[in-house]
């Protein structure tokens, strides 16, 4: 039986054609992802920024078992990831952020440097399997500031 998670992809709609990319990687790396994200290609009409907070939103991350931010160059700036991410936190839900092929020097939304206890790897399928399942951040010696498997964390956050 394959090992299936639900997530929710927090990302920019410019970025919708990376998604089945980032759902590849993980299935051969042995993880099958059921996404609950929001993309362009199955539009809603609403505008109420609380309708789609309470009716669109917030189920499929209460749905979800972890959040994976997918980071590109754009996607620091993006008001509804922030909001995404901040959300998640406050469901005690597993955060992940997968740094795109080429964006490992993109900036982190805001929410992602501050939330609780997120881990950020590059575009590697063991490595977003192994943050998905929260098998990265354990800390080897806490006041080192370092995180057991290190080499491939690129960034680790605690609040």
């Amino acid at each position: 039986m394959p090992d299936t998670k639900n997530v929710f992809i927090s990302h920019v709609h410019a970025d919708d054609a990376l998604l089945p990319d980032l759902k590849q990687l993980v299935a051969g790396a042995g993880m099958v992802v059921r996404d609950g994200s929001i993309t362009s290609d199955k539009p809603n009409e609403a505008q109420n920024e609380d309708y789609i907070k309470r009716e669109i939103l917030k189920p499929r991350i209460e749905w979800a078992s972890t959040l994976v931010v997918l980071i590109t160059h754009d996607t620091a700036d993006s008001w509804w990831v922030n909001w995404e991410i901040k959300y998640a936190v406050q469901l005690g839900k597993r955060v992940v952020g997968i740094f795109a092929r080429g964006a490992t020097d993109a900036d982190i939304p805001e929410e992602l440097g501050r939330c609780g206890d997120a881990a950020i790897v590059g575009w590697q399928g063991a490595r977003v399997v192994d943050a998905i399942h929260g098998r990265i951040g354990e800390w080897d010696n806490p006041q080192s500031g370092r995180p057991r498997n290190s080499e491939w964390v690129i960034r680790r956050y605690r609040c």
